[in-house]
């Protein structure tokens, strides 16, 4: 099992920028993808942004040209830069860390507000 450490969460207005980071505690190497996820209330979990092994990225529509995510594979580390933030991208972001079939690592999941 991976442990994974977010922070970095917070409250800004529309059009303000905030930075996650998500910490694994051990090497990434056995990771295939590792990136974020976020709930909304009453909303199901979605993808926002993963960082694949091979270097490769995804990125939910929604979010495209806004968000970018990033590693720093020295600190087992995944950031996730949020530019441009509207009130629909107010969630809970989870970092997660997918090892293949069905095994999943998830953070705590940290707060996002962003007000009008």
């Amino acid at each position: 099992q991976v442990q994974l450490v977010e922070s970095g969460g917070g409250l800004v207005q529309a059009g303000g920028s905030l930075r996650l980071s998500c910490t694994a505690s051990r090497s990434t190497f056995s990771i295939i993808a590792m990136g974020w996820y976020r709930q909304a209330p009453g909303k199901q979990r979605e993808l926002v942004a993963t960082f694949n092994r091979d270097g490769s990225t995804k990125y939910a529509d929604s979010v495209k040209g806004r968000f970018t995510i990033s590693r720093d594979n020295a600190k087992n580390t995944v950031f996730l830069q949020m530019n441009s933030l509207r009130p629909d991208d107010t969630a809970v972001y989870y970092c997660s860390a997918w090892r293949g079939g069905s095994t999943w690592d998830w953070g705590q999941g940290t707060q996002v507000t962003v007000s009008l």
